[in-house]
């Protein structure tokens, strides 16, 4: 009897975001540059929508209906960032929560808690009652503390859930809060993480806080983070800003082989190819000439001394010494530039923060202007940053993930950073022997650490051009194979097809 070909189904997967586009926040993120982002989460949903919808999956995506931001002003036309789904995906695909809290949203998160929590509650709300039973979907990503109470509802459909943390905030609503907002907690009320262990139902509902970020954690059947290390970083208890609770639900999760880390990928506008922000474009064979060009121009628009072959640093993060380390810069700044004052050492800063002033003092103070720029952030700007600098400055405490790293490594711009969570992840230190590496860590948290580094970094620049010129480019053309959106998508699809144990895609056999 002949073989007989048969069809599995396809899998269908449903990915419940609150972001789907990008917001500014002055705070020195380069991919800031629209209108609608918060963070890389809108950017890996993009590429993750895009990427199995291109393979061929039955994927849909639910998102919050900002119409605001889904819309020019003029005319009702749909803006061109929703348009990055509408273009992969048909229209029955894509599943807009309604609720008016939306509506006139200009960005994802607010200045107020309760607002955010009143939108996060609207959305859970009709994704629960509304976009499931819809989409009747086989597994369910859910993104951040927004989404916390959907894998709760999912295990008692005994949908498979994966819940994606990108960072660790959180926050805190009773049970009643939650049903007042439309969502039928009683259901599934034991799948969720409250802040002390309930008793029953009736004595939790008005008191007990249930913890949206602790409760996606908790209830899902895998989880994940934006780097490997960061999150290793968690379940080791590294950090002091990571809650109790939170650190015990992930490390018990990791210690169940039902945790990972995936790094996130930058803006793929950010490819000194074909970047319009630049003075001149350029790629792995014409970059050596590209770049002082580039570094001309920085330093003509910002006063400093022009000459292409000083060695130009780059600060592209927000100021914030609570996390991004401005303050080890702060300490070694005049002493750095003096110490290299006769190859002209120069420093960028295109970032805001609350440190930027006390930078703005250093150079007054010593009359640095001809070395040391510091400037508002500006989109345009930062990207000729990559492009001119040589180095990147990134010796931040912590760090979940990163973009600046990659970002600067295509640009064959080389980071200097501290060994922490996603830095660690994506730079190892430059062998010129060894014909390996992409910048410098240093392990050390403190002022000498950070000097270790630069000096580092100042050796390399003292070879000669072809030896410089030759590891630049092998960086560059070995970052952009590595930091793409292709690469994470397909991280996010292993994770898939692990949980639903069988491909994404239709699949013929022989019964």
């Amino acid at each position: 009897m002949a073989a007989k070909k048969k069809k599995q189904k396809t899998p269908r997967i449903l990915i419940v975001t609150p972001e789907i586009t990008y917001l500014p926040d002055g705070m020195g993120n380069m991919t800031n540059k629209l209108s609608a982002k918060a963070g890389g989460l809108a950017d890996v949903s993009a590429s993750l929508v895009s990427a199995l919808y291109e393979l061929g999956a039955d994927v849909h995506v639910a998102l919050p209906h900002y119409r605001k931001m889904f819309h020019v002003d003029i005319g009702g036309f749909i803006n061109d960032e929703l348009l990055i789904y509408k273009s992969k995906l048909p229209d029955d695909r894509i599943h807009l929560a309604e609720d008016r809290i939306f509506y006139y949203q200009d960005r994802v998160y607010s200045n107020s808690e309760q607002t955010d929590l009143k939108i996060a509650l609207a959305f859970q709300r009709e994704v629960i009652n509304n976009i499931i039973p819809t989409v009747k979907p086989d597994l369910i990503h859910c993104n951040d503390w927004m989404t916390g109470l959907i894998p709760g509802e999912a295990r008692m459909l005994g949908i498979p859930s994966l819940f994606t943390f990108h960072n660790i905030h959180t926050i805190k609503a009773t049970l009643a809060t939650i049903e007042d907002a439309g969502i039928d907690a009683a259901e599934f009320w034991s799948n969720l993480f409250y802040s002390w262990p309930p008793y029953n139902y009736e004595e939790s509902r008005d008191t007990n806080p249930v913890d949206l970020l602790c409760s996606g954690v908790f209830s899902s059947h895998f989880i994940n983070t934006v780097s490997p290390t960061f999150m290793k970083e968690i379940v080791d208890n590294r950090h002091d800003f990571v809650p109790d609770n939170i650190q015990y639900e992930v490390a018990s999760k990791y210690h169940s082989g039902c945790a990972s880390g995936i790094l996130n990928s930058p803006d793929a506008s950010c490819d000194p190819e074909t970047d319009e922000y630049l003075v001149e474009r350029y790629g792995v064979a014409d970059h050596f000439a590209a770049k002082r060009n580039n570094k001309l121009h920085l330093q003509e628009r910002l006063g400093l001394d022009v000459n292409p072959d000083a060695p130009m640093f780059f600060w592209p993060s927000r100021l914030d010494p609570v996390q991004k380390g401005c303050q080890l810069l702060a300490e070694i700044l005049y002493q750095t530039i003096d110490k290299y004052w006769n190859e002209n050492l120069q420093v960028v800063f295109v970032a805001n923060g609350a440190y930027q002033q006390v930078f703005h003092d250093i150079a007054y103070q010593h009359d640095l202007y001809k070395r040391v720029a510091v400037c508002n952030f500006e989109e345009g700007l930062s990207h000729i940053g990559f492009a001119a600098s040589d180095f990147l400055l990134m010796p931040s405490l912590f760090e979940p993930c990163g973009l600046p790293q990659m970002t600067s490594s295509i640009y064959g711009s080389l980071p200097i950073a501290h060994d922490t969570g996603g830095l660690h992840d994506t730079i190892t230190n430059v062998d010129i022997a060894g014909n390996t590496g992409n910048g410098f860590l240093f392990e050390s948290y403190d002022s000498d650490g950070l000097v270790w580094a630069i000096d580092r970094a100042m050796d390399f620049h003292r070879t000669d051009d072809h030896t410089r010129g030759t590891q630049i480019g092998r960086i560059m053309q070995e970052s952009k194979k590595r930091f793409n959106h292709a690469v994470t998508a397909q991280a996010y699809i292993d994770i898939y097809q692990q949980m639903l144990n069988r491909p994404l895609v239709d699949e013929v056999f022989e019964k």
